[in-house]
């Protein structure tokens, strides 16, 4: 197990096939872990200045194959193989619950995630994401505008292959149909104000099939969780540390 910026416990967990570089902060810390998703072709890097700023539990995220220190998968996966993966990690840590963030393509998997695991997900926390991923209004193209540019963030950091399977994981894909059964899961949605990737409409989307998630537009365009990263990892903060509603206290 290595170190890398930010501190984080860096080791290589392999499941189901796959190697996957996983880092963890504050590892062992009480309270519910975070795992958090990260967006296509982002690794552990792009995501550590968010991330190590989460102070009051444990944080975890990891690369997905072809990104960052996780070598190629072999085989395309699947949304649903890829959410059984990460709960496979999660059962080998310890964590029988789970609050779960994901920003773009990670929020789709954590969308994904609480879907197929329910039981297991106490709060969720959705950015810059969407309910499907053919949904017309998403422009890639505008990854290159001023504001992602002047970041500096190298994005992506994946491999072609990686990037492939990324893709097709994702292709086609929709939660719509589940979402509403997921209103037992304080959910929170974080979307740029100036997201020319994925327009705030795609949150405003989501929050109306989820009963009670709270839709925020912040400043920012789609990077923001990483451009803003004091203000988003506090507010990130202060969501997972409400009291719990009334039916999940009683459960």
């Amino acid at each position: 197990m290595s170190r890398i910026s930010g501190q984080p416990a860096v080791s290589t967990e392999h499941v189901y096939g796959l190697s996957l570089r996983v880092a963890r902060w504050h590892e062992g810390r009480r309270g519910t872990p975070l795992l958090f998703l990260n967006g296509i072709g982002a690794d552990i890097a792009a995501a550590a200045p968010l991330l190590a700023q989460i102070q009051d539990r444990e944080v975890w995220t990891l690369d997905m194959p072809g990104v960052g220190g996780s070598p190629d998968a072999l085989l395309p996966y699947s949304a649903p193989t890829m959410a059984a993966t990460v709960m496979e990690i999660a059962d080998r840590f310890g964590h029988a619950a789970l609050d779960v963030a994901g920003f773009s393509w990670g929020g789709a998997l954590a969308q994904q995630v609480a879907v197929q695991f329910p039981g297991r997900v106490r709060r969720l926390v959705l950015m810059a994401t969407t309910p499907s991923v053919g949904a017309p209004g998403i422009g890639w193209a505008a990854m290159l505008d001023d504001d992602m540019l002047a970041s500096g963030l190298r994005l992506p950091t994946a491999t072609p292959l990686g990037l492939a399977w990324q893709t097709m994981a994702m292709a086609g894909w929709t939660s719509a149909a589940m979402l509403p059964h997921l209103g037992n899961i304080p959910t929170l949605i974080l979307m740029g104000e100036r997201d020319g990737v994925v327009p705030a409409c795609h949150g405003q989307a989501i929050a109306e099939l989820i009963d009670g998630a709270v839709l925020e537009v912040v400043p920012g365009s789609h990077l923001f969780p990483f451009t803003h990263a004091a203000a988003i990892a506090a507010r990130i903060s202060d969501f997972l540390e409400q009291a719990p509603p009334p039916a999940q206290a009683a459960a």
